[in-house]
């Protein structure tokens, strides 16, 4: 997908937004569920922006400009974002940075000169170092664009950093914040921004972009990933199936009445990310409020039969401190912990649980 193009969902509220750019606002922040698609929403904006001979308010894809913002080298556009997303999109993506004249390294030059892990928060320095870009006219005599993302890596100080920069606002100048949980930006920091809420697509297209990106089984990946197309491609390309076979495994264990082996599921996730894990276990906490609600299955259909008989037909209070339980274990999720000592604590807390309401089911 070019960097010039709305996906199909978003094209309605994209021209609507873009429509009176007289009197854009100078900060936005784009925000809705994750995997809908926000930051090529949000690159697809600055490729319109920056556009030189737009076609009906949408960037032509065509012009000087258009062909700059697709190599990534347009000189009055900046992509803001921690060092670990940088080197997860590539390091020729790191061009742009650079673009405007400064001498600002890649995410791994910079890393590397400090002998220092890469950062996975935005840094003050990074906003600071915008300065000169800021001071001096745009190339092309139009916009130019800063997109931040996600605005959540922004940590205190470069936070206030960059809320200093939007209280007086460079001329011609447009920040496209993206972000999932607006919560967590400081509130001052909101408070300077317009918001751009951007809803999850309609069930049919989401599926039907699906399949013309050749996802199997596009019903399933979608149902796992709440609705979010994006994330479903994402998971499709990672998995066999939407419900992850550990889960399918130590959900059915459950079901029976019998403790899993964490210690051997716990090896088994202890090979990946806690957020790779940590997230189907929040779905699946969801999921069991629902159950025990008598909603059917949001995310995992396949075990919706084997749900009821886990929590049965009446809600369980503590169902709903397992919820709160994950959502604290997703917040402190990137911090230096052992991993499979960690994964164990979480399923050791979720089969208990699970096997104490079930019981309380069967008596």
């Amino acid at each position: 997908m070019s960097t010039a193009a709305f996906l199909p969902w978003h094209q309605d509220v994209a021209a609507h937004w873009l429509a009176n750019r007289e009197r854009f606002a100078h900060a936005w922040l784009i925000h809705g569920l994750t995997g809908i698609g926000k930051k090529e929403f949000a690159l697809a904006a600055a490729a319109t922006l920056l556009c030189e001979s737009p076609n009906n308010g949408m960037a032509c894809g065509k012009c000087l400009a258009c062909g700059w913002v697709s190599s990534g080298n347009h000189p009055d556009l900046k992509r803001i974002r921690p060092e670990t997303v940088a080197l997860e999109e590539g390091a020729e993506q790191d061009a742009e940075e650079g673009a405007a004249g400064s001498e600002s390294p890649s995410a791994s030059e910079s890393a590397a000169s400090t002998k220092r892990a890469p950062s996975k928060e935005i840094r003050a320095e990074q906003i600071r170092s915008l300065e000169p870009w800021f001071n001096n006219a745009t190339h092309r005599g139009g916009w130019r664009v800063a997109l931040i993302y996600p605005a959540e890596s922004l940590n205190a100080i470069s936070g206030n950093a960059l809320l200093k920069v939007l209280e007086e606002p460079p001329p011609s100048t447009v920040f496209l914040l993206v972000a999932d949980a607006p919560d967590r930006l400081l509130a001052t920091l909101l408070s300077r921004c317009r918001r751009l809420p951007l809803a999850t697509p309609p069930l049919k297209v989401a599926h039907d972009w699906l399949v013309d990106q050749g996802v199997k089984h596009a019903d399933g990946w979608l149902a796992a990933s709440g609705g979010a197309p994006l994330l479903a491609r994402k998971l499709a390309a990672q998995g066999n199936q939407p419900c992850p076979e550990w889960l399918n495994s130590f959900v059915m264990t459950l079901a029976r009445g019998d403790m899993p082996d964490i210690g051997a599921q716990a090896d088994v996730l202890a090979k990946s990310t806690p957020v790779e894990w940590l997230d189907p276990l929040q779905r699946l906490s969801i999921d069991l409020m629902l159950v025990a609600n008598s909603i059917a299955c949001r995310y995992y259909p396949a075990l919706n039969v084997a749900l009821k008989t886990l929590v049965g037909a009446r809600p369980a209070a503590a169902l709903s401190d397992l919820v709160s339980f994950l959502n604290d274990q997703r917040r402190i999720a990137g911090h230096p912990l052992s991993t499979k000592l960690f994964a164990h604590a979480v399923l050791q807390r979720i089969a208990t649980v699970c096997l104490q309401t079930h019981a309380k089911q069967e008596s």
